[in-house]
């Protein structure tokens, strides 16, 4: 299998007026092509600017952007902004945005908004736009009378799935899902989830998945990142980060999610997150810990090898790289 998108050392620091927010710290994964990667943790861990990183959109307080992302081969942060836009955004990696009940414009059909980016990047006319914005709605089991339809019309999960159209309309590799399922019943869940299953397997697309739920992401990842505090803390295969969690903030995590034939209460995490502005020393995770000892407290972790794809930043795993 080939590796289609390659991150090293990815930072992204925002300047804000209480200091520099370092909401990704040296990231670093790669992506096979056609599989999923679930990349998990609590609110405010750093997922979503992840997701805006490797797609360059970007706010204007930025304070450091640095490190590699390859997409085949392909060092993306050397290029110029308009390369990036001309060639890369939207035809090799696009995103589906969170928020499917607000992400689209109220004031435009459904087809205007499908056939902008078409418009924008290649050199065809309206009525051909339209066209091919109809076939992508077909493709995710919409009619092709929704273009003349506006936001408001479209349920839920409709909407999702045209931003899903939206995201697939220039025919990218790699699509990045930032929440995909949220604010959406669970049958419309459920009904999402395998529906991009079905999309990948015919398309062959590689899927980064942001979500907090890690019960919606066991049903979709081939694999796991956890997020905490701007850091991967463990990654590796879907089912190895689940049956065998080797971070304790992963092990937190999943004894978070409710059981149906466990009597067992249903545990949480003590304290929070950390502000991504203060400099915590050592593991970030440590005041939350409850195995922390001197070393977590002094020396900062770096990513420990458990076997040959599965890895976690933690000092109980020993030292080996």
């Amino acid at each position: 299998m080939s590796t289609i998108l390659t991150v090293d050392n990815l930072k992204l620091y925002y300047r804000t007026r209480r200091g520099i927010v370092k909401a990704v710290n040296n990231v670093s994964f790669q992506l096979e092509r056609g599989k999923t990667l679930a990349v998990v943790g609590e609110s405010g861990c750093g997922k979503s600017s992840l997701a805006y990183a490797l797609i360059r959109i970007l706010p204007r307080n930025i304070h450091e952007y640095s490190g590699v992302i390859k997409i085949d081969g392909v060092d993306v942060l050397k290029l110029s902004e308009e390369e990036f836009r001309k060639n890369y955004r939207m035809k090799k990696i696009s995103i589906v945005p969170q928020g499917a009940m607000n992400s689209l414009n109220p004031v435009l059909k459904v087809g205007d908004q499908l056939a902008e980016p078409l418009l924008v990047h290649l050199d065809i006319d309206k009525d051909e736009a339209l066209r091919r914005a109809a076939e992508v709605l077909e493709n995710v089991r919409l009619p092709k009378t929704l273009l003349e339809r506006y936001p408001h019309e479209l349920s839920g999960g409709m909407k999702q799935r045209v931003l899903i159209a939206m995201a697939l309309i220039m025919k990218p590799e790699i699509v990045i899902l930032d929440e995909p399922t949220s604010a959406l019943d669970i049958i419309t869940q459920a009904n999402i989830i395998n529906f991009l299953k079905d999309l990948q397997s015919e398309y062959n697309l590689s899927y980064i998945f942001i979500t907090h739920d890690l019960g919606v992401a066991s049903e979709l990842s081939d694999y796991f990142a956890v997020m905490y505090a701007g850091k991967i803390a463990e990654i590796g295969p879907a089912e190895d980060v689940l049956t065998n969690p080797m971070h304790p903030y992963t092990e937190k995590l999943l004894k978070t999610i409710p059981r149906l034939r466990s009597e067992s209460t249903l545990e949480f995490i003590p304290g929070s997150p950390p502000d991504l502005i203060e400099q915590i020393l050592g593991c970030s995770f440590n005041p939350r810990c409850p195995y922390a000892f001197e070393k977590c407290r002094i020396t900062e972790p770096y990513m420990i090898r458990i076997n040959s794809q599965h890895y976690a930043a933690c000092w109980l795993r020993g030292d080996e790289k």
